[in-house]
């Protein structure tokens, strides 16, 4: 009405904003096509994008938080076993996780062929001397903002920072009929209805929870 010129002042703007439960919100997920255009954009050549290219991966493969992957050391992977086991920064609960083969190669080159020579147990390090590990309030946006102009994706459609890529892999485990109780072991979550958000984001699942609703005769 105000475009209209019925109305002088903008109501939409003096409306009180609602509080939203976390489960009422969509997360915001990558779809394959953007998810492989981002991981296509690294240059896996260089020290700095195999480091970036094994986060991507821990983060989008396995759904680690930022915090626990930058929390990482050598001793949470045993090689032996193909078992990766850490304590989650969040729920300080022990989680032990298969290694999929694509995340433990790109772990492993970027240790061999990547990682600056410093004698530190976290992981992953910055590639700017001094070689520090990453501080506690750096959420590696940084990280998915650079590749995502290199690919040329739009980075204010939605939010894009390194928690997407966990919502990611949720998703794309529900796809592929994972149960919703195993997801939340794989995320670390200590009840099914905070990992029940990913539903929304199933739209295959959503589908299938569609009514038939029989046609009616005029």
């Amino acid at each position: 009405m105000q475009e209209q010129n019925i109305l002088q002042t903008d109501l939409a703007s003096k409306t009180p904003m609602i509080q939203a439960r976390k489960q009422t919100r969509i997360p915001s997920v990558w779809t394959k096509e953007e998810l492989d255009a981002l991981i296509g954009a690294i240059d896996r050549g260089n020290p700095k994008g195999k480091r970036d290219y094994a986060i991507i991966l821990l983060a989008c493969v396995l759904g680690l938080r930022v915090t626990d992957i930058k929390n990482l050391t050598f001793g949470c992977f045993d090689w032996g076993t193909k078992k990766l086991t850490f304590i989650q920064s969040k729920t300080r609960e022990t989680v032990t996780l298969p290694i999929p083969s694509e995340v433990g190669w790109a772990v492993i080159d970027y240790l061999k062929y990547g990682r600056p020579k410093v004698d530190l147990p976290v992981l992953f390090v910055r590639h700017v001397a001094p070689f520090l590990p990453f501080s506690e309030n750096d959420h590696l946006y940084q990280i998915i903002r650079d590749y995502m102009r290199i690919a040329h994706l739009p980075t204010l459609k939605k939010h894009r920072g390194m928690h997407s890529l966990r919502h990611t892999a949720a998703s794309r485990m529900l796809e592929h009929d994972t149960p919703l109780a195993v997801i939340s072991d794989i995320l670390g979550h200590t009840d099914t209805d905070a990992t029940a958000v990913y539903l929304k984001v199933g739209i295959n699942k959503l589908k299938e929870c569609c009514l038939h609703t029989p046609e009616v005769g005029s």
